[in-house]
């Protein structure tokens, strides 16, 4: 006899009837799929073409307004056209006097290398060291493709130069080609360094095949329409794209998509352990990872749109740019990994698929526990005052490092870490020759004035020589010499050569003087620093601006140290109402502020005794710390989020104290995973010869790790625990009342 089948149940048919049909529960992964898959093959081939909307010219970094901006803008109305000089230097390979078959072949060199495609019209006749062991030719290259057109200067030479000589190529078109092939490895050394670093970490967390490649998916396709979008922005002028900027982009895409994914599938994991179908466990983790993940981007993303801020161009275009590459990680992580799990199921984390919940610790501290965080979380429980006192006195000790930090700027010369011909060449440039040869400085005066700058730019113990821009002398510039307060204007070319007239344009004249130190030194800089205060207090409100290489070093380290400055407040101060309409609370905000910059200090303190002391860097870029504390802060906020969002859920059910015991053991597999990849991607920036990178590398790296076990494991549940249900004030936690079960 058959039996009859167990009627429904009331909520069996509510759920029923709320279950999508199976062509939709397929149907919809598979769209999302598909959408994904578009954009990738329409994003990927960008990678290839980065370098036609990119430029690495720090004189477009500034604001129009600046000072050296406003001279660099009119120097084309004086010289003719808008160049770049690349100073050619020859010496003998024996150290010797060059002979005259040697000269004599060299300055046959001439007509060759104004034939080189990227030369921007006339290449000077060499000039003979007062030693007679070197030769200079000044070469100017256009502003578009230097790179490109400084290799071909190089592979003339290398044809047509004399036996027994060495010739480097430097001065301004020089160094800017040794950045562009700095930056060369971008697209390929830095991403496939990134990506093995991660699945290498994934597979060992999860001990499986495809799941990592399914979460490497998720970052690379985020990635992908990232650029995508990115480079249509760079084409159309509305952001500043340069290699620095492109790196970061690249590897915060991928550290933050990773990172939202494996919130994503810790989710994910906690439903399949509890017996939960395919899409019920698809449905389950969006709703437990979606309040998180749009949390944690949206403060990175406030907190990079505050760069916007910045008066470097360089700067507020990072803010966009990687807000965009942000957002992209956010979608990719809420759409495109849930609709592959969605179809792979449970068989994404064979061999060993979950079959039990995540280990969890009862309410009672006496009660034995097994697995690592759930001791943690005991230890946390038994002695949350001394963990947390512990931590913060060794993270204050860190931080004292702080005061060592070197971020004032740094030579052009040594942003290549790497070999570099260019500053090879300055340094034989300046064994020879004046060493700020080629990188002159330039200072605009009304016609009028000429002669009063023309004194004091003559006073200036740093410049060895003057000249003005005119049109009628043969090398395009005129000698200017001054006697006892007398100027006098005389020509660059043969003797009996009228005196020429200085080029007047808009009223004003251009001088040049030529640095007795080389263009990126600190003694340069002072030069350039007392100079303008020189000018200004002699011609008073009279229109003069001092510009050149010195000058536009001196107007970015200004600049950029103005906008550190204003910025960190603000990107603090933005971040921390948004905690605020997070958690619901003020104090537990106000704790996990003071935590992050607390963990920031430290980072800094360490970085700058290893830059100084192991590395022995140089110093650093003033946008070092800014950059550093706006990745640290955002990225060590997202740790926060995943954590305490937790912490709350779990609050509610059983309360403050349990719940932040249960939310570390819950979220503490995931956030050590998480800071694990996001401090192995960074650190793949440091495979990018260029200095600021390697810092950047090294700070956010160390910070994460140290946000990631110290902070977020020990600091901030310890200081939590302790404190309590007082941790919610003013909300609805706090006002609830005293339960003995919570021990609030």
């Amino acid at each position: 006899m058959m039996s009859r089948p167990r009627p429904h149940t009331r909520r069996e048919l509510r759920e029923q009837s709320r279950l999508p049909t199976r062509w939709l529960r397929i149907g919809i992964p598979v769209l999302l799929v598909l959408v994904w898959l578009v954009g990738g093959a329409i994003g990927g081939p960008y990678f290839g073409k980065v370098s036609e909307v990119s430029t690495n010219d720090h004189a477009a970094y500034l604001p129009d307004s600046a000072e050296s901006t406003v001279v660099q803008n009119r120097l084309a109305d004086f010289t003719g056209s808008d160049s770049i000089p690349a100073v050619v230097v020859v010496t003998a390979d024996d150290g010797a006097k060059l002979t005259d078959d040697q000269l004599s072949a060299l300055r046959d060199l001439v007509d060759p290398l104004g034939d080189v495609a990227g030369v921007n019209g006339s290449v000077s006749p060499p000039i003979t060291s007062d030693d007679g062991k070197a030769v200079q030719l000044f070469v100017p290259m256009g502003t578009e493709e230097v790179s490109d057109s400084v290799d071909a200067v190089r592979t003339a030479l290398d044809a047509d130069l004399p036996d027994g000589t060495t010739a480097w190529i430097t001065g301004p078109a020089g160094f800017t080609a040794d950045l562009v092939q700095g930056f060369l490895g971008i697209d390929g050394l830095l991403l496939g360094v990134a990506l093995l670093a991660v699945f290498v970490i994934l597979v060992i967390v999860y001990r499986s095949p495809l799941l990592p490649i399914l979460v490497l998916a998720t970052a690379c396709f985020a990635l992908c329409v990232a650029l995508l979008t990115v480079w249509w922005l760079a084409k159309a002028g509305v952001v500043v794209l340069n290699g620095q900027v492109q790196g970061i982009l690249f590897i915060l895409v991928i550290g933050a998509a990773t990172d939202y994914a494996l919130l994503y599938v810790a989710r994910y994991r906690e439903a399949v352990a509890q017996g939960a179908k395919r899409w019920d466990a698809t449905t389950t983790a969006w709703r437990g990872a979606f309040e998180p993940i749009l949390a944690s981007g949206g403060t990175v993303i406030a907190g990079l749109l505050c760069l916007l801020l910045s008066d470097l161009a360089t700067n507020r275009a990072l803010g966009p740019i990687a807000s965009i590459g942000i957002a992209f990680a956010i979608l990719s992580a809420l759409t495109f990994l849930p609709a592959l799990l969605a179809l792979v199921g449970r068989a994404a984390f064979w061999p060993f698929i979950p079959r039990q919940p995540l280990a969890t610790i009862p309410d009672d501290l006496t009660v034995p526990v097994k697995g690592f965080w759930p001791r943690q979380a005991r230890l946390v429980a038994r002695h949350s005052r001394p963990v947390w006192i512990v931590c913060l006195v060794v993270l204050l000790a860190a931080g004292t490092g702080i005061l060592q930090l070197k971020a004032e700027g740094v030579p052009t010369s040594d942003l290549v870490t790497s070999a570099s011909q260019a500053r090879d060449g300055q340094a034989v440039l300046g064994e020879h020759f004046d060493a700020g040869s080629g990188s002159p400085v330039y200072v605009l005066v009304e016609k009028a004035d000429l002669d009063r700058a023309a004194v004091v730019m003559d006073a200036s113990p740093g410049l060895e020589s003057l000249a003005a821009a005119s049109d009628d002398s043969p090398s395009g510039q005129a000698t200017v010499t001054v006697d006892d307060g007398d100027v006098t204007i005389a020509a660059q070319g043969p003797p009996g050569t009228a005196a020429p007239e200085p080029t007047v344009s808009d009223g004003q004249v251009l001088l040049t003087g030529t640095l007795a130190d080389p263009a990126d030194s600190d003694a340069a800089e002072q030069t350039v620093r007392d100079l303008r205060g020189a000018l200004s207090t002699e011609l008073g409100d009279s229109a003069v601006q001092v510009g050149g290489v010195t000058a536009t070093d001196i107007d970015t380290n200004d600049t950029s140290i103005r906008d550190r400055t204003l910025i960190i407040p603000i990107v603090l101060l933005v971040i921390f109402v948004i905690l605020m309409l997070l958690l619901r609370a003020v104090l537990a905000p106000v704790l996990l502020m003071l935590s992050v910059i607390v963990s920031f200090a430290a980072a800094m303190g360490v970085s700058a005794l290893v830059f100084n002391h192991v590395f022995q860097f140089p110093g650093a870029d003033p946008a070092v710390p800014l950059y550093g504390f706006v990745f640290l802060v955002a990225l060590g906020v997202d740790y926060n989020i995943f954590l305490m969002t937790r912490v709350r859920e779990e609050s509610k059910r059983h309360g403050t104290r349990p719940g932040i015991m249960r939310g570390l053991v819950a979220t503490g597999g995931v956030i050590t995973s998480a800071g694990l990849v996001l401090a192995a991607t960074f650190a793949a920036l440091a495979v990018i010869p260029i200095l600021f990178l390697a810092q950047i590398a090294f700070i956010v790296a160390f910070g994460v790790l140290l946000d990631t076990f110290i902070v977020r494991s020990l600091l901030v549940p310890a200081v939590s625990y302790d404190i309590g249900r007082a941790i919610w004030w003013p909300s609805k936690l706090w006002r609830r009342g005293v339960d003995a079960r919570t021990r609030d």
